[in-house]
């Protein structure tokens, strides 16, 4: 087993052993910083077979020239091999014949070389890529669920301190008819007193 899957299996276990939330039996408390060390790990810890791949297809131009010249070097023995068949007109046409079948073989063998490095290349990347797009998938749905669990409590708490304030606005309304008597009285001063300084 990989250090990576290591990794995701303890990330496994650790929600295993999450406690439930209250009123749920589908959603648990997770510790934040626990699961941004997991996902820490994760970065850090690349499989030893995705850098395999990676310099596979890093190097895929270096495999592509080897067989080129591969290649060049079957033509020019193709062509070597020509010139010391033709000799008459007979031996000539035989070679001609022989000539073409090897530059036949030799671009075939090269074409199928090439074909058969870039389809491996190919296969490398795109295998690289796919398990690297589902360990991606795990860690989107772990940040999804704790977005999800964070939401919820917020929610909750929002209802609780919304509750407090009506609450705490009836009481100071049972408290208000108490409150309008000395409070009607002032106007009647402030204006007897205004009266006074025009006069």
């Amino acid at each position: 087993m990989s250090k990576i899957e290591n990794i995701i299996a303890e990330m496994e276990d650790y929600i295993e052993s999450c406690r439930f939330q209250p009123l749920s039996n589908t959603k648990i408390i997770v510790n934040k910083d626990q699961m941004e060390e997991y996902l820490s790990e994760l970065r850090l810890k690349t499989p030893d077979e995705i850098k395999k791949y990676q310099r596979i297809i890093d190097n895929r131009e270096a495999i592509l020239s080897d067989a080129q010249k591969k290649a060049d070097a079957m033509l020019r023995e193709a062509q070597i091999q020509t010139s010391e068949l033709i000799s008459e007109h007979e031996i000539m046409q035989q070679a001609y014949i022989q000539a073409n079948e090897v530059i036949q073989n030799a671009t075939n063998e090269a074409q199928a070389i090439l074909d058969q490095a870039t389809m491996e290349a190919n296969a490398v990347k795109m295998g690289a890529m796919q398990y690297t797009d589902e360990i991606l998938a795990n860690v989107q749905n772990l940040l999804s669920y704790s977005a999800e669990n964070f939401q919820t409590k917020f929610d909750s708490f929002m209802a609780s301190v919304n509750k407090s304030l009506e609450i705490v606005v009836a009481n100071r309304e049972e408290l208000r008819p108490e409150e309008e008597t000395p409070a009607e009285e002032q106007p009647a001063e402030f204006e007897d007193y205004t009266v006074n300084i025009n006069e």
